[in-house]
């Protein structure tokens, strides 16, 4: 076995890992998920989190 082929079977290997966590993370089952993970910097003491009705909107939080 040639070293070059195993530079390319490694390539390989971590091109397909990467392509699966991309696909992973943008998949539309985990959107949810990782709204409520982006939202935990907000969470109050009780453990309520800020409810909006359009995530994204753009209009921030309330007004004090």
């Amino acid at each position: 076995m040639d070293i070059n082929v195993a530079r390319a079977a490694i390539l390989l290997v971590l091109m397909f890992s990467f392509l699966g966590l991309w696909a992973w993370a943008w998949s539309r089952k985990r959107k949810s998920a990782f709204h409520d993970a982006s939202m935990l910097p907000l969470e109050e003491d009780f453990g309520q989190i800020p409810n909006n009705d359009d995530p994204g909107n753009g209009k921030g939080s309330k007004p004090c």
